[in-house]
């Protein structure tokens, strides 16, 4: 029964809040990236942490770039707008 309680108490210790790259602003999420690439860059890595860090990486990169999409969705419709065109609808809850 002791055993349990550590595996239990060390588990919630190491557990990190998880937050999804989707989440987090831009900027943090880019600031995030270029961490793990500079942490890849070094030779000190073992090569689960590197994996690791490569899967984030990857995520963080296709948060970044669902952000950017956005944006630029956003400049053509204000484009449109300042042009004559439609009038601007409501933008997606995307943050940046």
């Amino acid at each position: 029964m002791w055993l349990r309680f550590n595996r239990r108490v060390a588990k919630k210790k190491t557990e990190k809040p998880t937050v999804s790259p989707g989440d987090l602003p831009f900027e943090e999420a880019l600031r995030k990236l270029e961490l793990i690439v500079g942490e890849m860059e070094g030779d000190d890595l073992p090569l689960e942490k590197l994996l690791s860090q490569y899967e984030e990486g990857n995520r963080l990169v296709g948060a970044c770039q669902e952000k950017l999409k956005h944006a630029e969705l956003r400049i053509q419709k204000l484009e449109q707008v300042a042009g004559g065109g439609e009038e601007l609808k409501p933008a997606d809850d995307v943050e940046f």
